[in-house]
């Protein structure tokens, strides 16, 4: 499994970090993918939750830093989404829901806006 680091993401030139947050997001796309295929219980359904839940995370915390260069509504707004994929990703986990479709949606829309 492809590991990625918040240095990675976030400490690179502007252009760099947004290559390869698109990168990171397509990856998490494709594992999503992937999941729904295998279904919601499988290892591969695993593997792309926690991917997609620590992708998310990074972005997160990377989005809430004074730091950050993003006009503040835009950064607002996507700390939404984060969450709300956070919180579709343990409605899966717990079996609330079996359905990746919504959060492949949202995370193929936040990757186009990466390019």
């Amino acid at each position: 499994m492809y590991q990625f680091s918040y240095a990675e993401i976030v400490q690179d030139t502007c252009g760099d970090a947004r290559m390869h947050e698109r990168q990171a997001m397509e990856r998490g796309i494709q594992l999503l993918r992937i999941a729904k295929e295998a279904g919601p219980e499988s290892r591969e359904a695993v593997e792309a939750l926690h991917y997609v839940r620590s992708l998310w995370a990074i972005l997160i915390e990377d989005l809430a830093s004074s730091e950050n260069d993003l006009p503040e509504k835009l950064r607002a707004d996507l700390i939404s989404i984060g969450l709300w994929v956070m919180k579709e990703i343990e409605n899966i986990r717990f079996g609330r829901t079996t359905t990746f479709d919504d959060i492949i949606d949202v995370n193929q829309m936040i990757c186009e806006g990466l390019k």
